[in-house]
């Protein structure tokens, strides 16, 4: 099984909002949709997949387990309490949200708890979140390359993490990029704008088809219709190499999200 290229993301967007907002890209074609346990929406994504109408079978549906459930104690009950809530068997895929603060559970231990979590049937795939290059490599010798579908990283064109991307390629861990517009920032960024204006495009559209010409998994969250359709149109773009070229030098390293106490030693 593959990552959808193209996804929507739910972040920070709850109860009738994130309901709106997943009804109507259901509506507009979109079959992925991103969720976590943290972000306190995953009943009413639930409730909207339901209302929808569209089969469960044609969405690819991934949650993530919050720091707190990681124990192999707490991982599975804690994954079954999320497919209550979202209205489902399983999951197409489940992520390890963030490593465990101080290493308090050990990567060996969730791994191997999501692992099982995987033969019991809860989640067709596996994979980690906000995993660095070390962490990565705990993952991988814990249950094995082939079983680490991605890495879902901040991502965007002023942080293009190449060492860490490059790194996962080299191993076959495929990645997903969030925060890939830097939380509108680089929707102002005057290369954007001109590479843009060249294809008749958007900014948004514009990054999001580099992100996948990259070979990233995009997540883009939205409440509006207009912006929802829109971005979904990236999927037609092609960037050419001066694009690509233009795109690659705005990387400064700059780091959107990285939580006191939760976030890794960055690579």
């Amino acid at each position: 099984m593959t990552i959808p290229a193209f996804g929507l993301g739910t972040f920070r967007l709850k109860d009738d909002v994130v309901i709106a907002s997943i009804k109507t890209a259901l509506e507009l074609g979109y079959r992925a949709i991103d969720t976590a346990q943290i972000y306190d929406n995953e009943a009413a994504v639930g409730q909207a997949i339901a209302e929808s109408g569209v089969a469960r079978e044609e969405l690819f549906i991934t949650t993530k387990i919050w720091t707190e459930n990681l124990s192999k104690e707490k991982l599975i009950s804690s994954l079954k309490e999320s497919l209550e809530k979202l209205r489902t068997d399983y999951v197409d895929l489940t992520l390890i949200h963030w490593p465990s603060p101080k290493d308090a559970v050990s990567v060996e231990e969730f791994m191997a708890a999501l692992l099982e979590a995987k033969a019991q049937g809860l989640t067709r795939q596996i994979g980690i979140s906000n995993f660095t290059i070390p962490l990565m490599e705990r993952a991988i010798k814990a249950v094995g390359v082939e079983n680490i579908a991605t890495n879902q990283i901040e991502l965007s064109p002023y942080l293009q993490n190449r060492k860490v991307v490059d790194w996962a390629s080299e191993k076959g861990i495929h990645i997903t990029s969030y925060m890939t517009l830097a939380y509108g920032k680089a929707l102002k960024d005057q290369v954007i704008s001109r590479i843009a204006d060249k294809h008749n495009a958007t900014a948004a559209q514009v990054i999001l088809a580099w992100a996948m010409g990259e070979g990233y998994a995009v997540i883009p969250s939205s409440t509006k219709r207009e912006n929802l359709a829109s971005n979904l149109l990236a999927l037609d773009l092609q960037l050419d190499a001066e694009d690509k070229k233009a795109i690659a030098s705005l990387d400064m390293n700059d780091r959107l999200v990285s939580p006191e106490g939760l976030a890794p030693q960055w690579d």
